[in-house]
């Protein structure tokens, strides 16, 4: 799988897989239309979202590979490098992609929430996985797209495919908070090793070595992309991984106060603040009192 294959257009995409080009800026490209290929690497300039109907080798994105099944839905931001590796082995393409470019979405609504959907970051094992009835939505999504592409483009078209285009990735959030909570096996315990990650990175020399934990070192350790772990967290604790982090370097804190041959100064660069003045900031907006006062009040 050495050889790339570049889309800077959506006609470049469509003449790819033998599908017409309705509109210049988005189609929902029927991948059964393709020739039979083998795995290449691809490059998209524009925003790609793949509906594999059946398993046809291992979904690779950037140097990892995907947890893949059939029904699954993968999401590429326009620059990013994506490919199937067939092992060599030619295969027949089934299934949609759903392809847009930004220009089309500049001046709406989704133009200025695309930025919120932020599994467009996600990376390995954390595609979306469908059941029967969130695929049955999704294909209603991409028919309503196409209903607007085989319409004659004329005032109402820009907002309608871009207003049908912002129903279909709300639903893909409502899917992604579904599978946060139901695919027990890939979680199970992500919360609790994230927990014990920083117990550990605590009694260890870390934070006098490498700071404060961030929330990019954590997902690293955890083998997730940075955005799916923020945004498992914020699901299953309604903080976000840097507010849960924070909450744990305060109960360290307070521990640590309770020392009093140690200075607050001391104390903040143990909990790896480079600037102690940022810890006494910190704690003064979670605790309510500054360090001082704090270990005043607690005598």
């Amino acid at each position: 799988m050495d050889n790339m294959r570049r889309f800077e257009t959506i006609n470049d995409y469509n003449v790819f897989n033998n599908n017409e080009t309705r509109h210049p800026l988005v189609s929902v490209v029927d991948l059964s239309k393709a020739a039979p290929r083998q795995g290449s690497r691809m490059y998209f300039g524009f925003y790609t979202i793949f509906l594999k109907d059946v398993k046809c080798g291992d979904l690779v994105y950037g140097r990892h590979t995907y947890d893949y099944q059939e029904g699954t839905l993968v999401f590429l931001a326009p620059g990013q490098v994506a490919g199937m590796n067939s092992n060599g082995e030619t295969y027949q393409p089934k299934g949609y992609a759903l392809v847009f470019h930004a220009d089309l979405v500049h001046g709406t609504s989704l133009g200025r929430h695309i930025k919120d959907y932020s599994f467009f970051g996600y990376q390995s094992n954390e595609a979306l996985h469908l059941s029967e009835r969130e695929r049955k939505i999704v294909l209603d999504c991409f028919s309503k797209i196409e209903y607007e592409l085989d319409h004659a483009i004329d005032k109402h078209s820009k907002k309608l495919i871009a207003d049908n285009i912002e129903l279909f990735l709300n639903y893909c959030l409502r899917f992604y908070d579904r599978q946060f909570i139901t695919r027990d096996k890939p979680h199970k315990g992500i919360l609790e090793r994230f927990e014990t990650l920083l117990n550990e990175y605590y009694q260890a020399d870390n934070p006098q070595t490498s700071g404060l934990p961030s929330v990019a070192y954590c997902a690293n350790e955890l083998n997730l992309s940075a955005g799916y772990f923020g945004d498992l967290v914020k699901k299953e604790t309604g903080k976000t991984a840097q507010e849960y982090i924070q909450s744990k370097v305060i109960d360290v804190a307070k521990e640590k106060i309770f020392d009093h041959s140690k200075s607050i100064n001391q104390i903040a660069y143990e909990l790896g603040f480079k600037y102690p003045q940022h810890f006494t900031r910190l704690f003064k907006q979670r605790v309510g009192q500054s360090p001082n006062e704090y270990r005043s009040s607690a005598n």
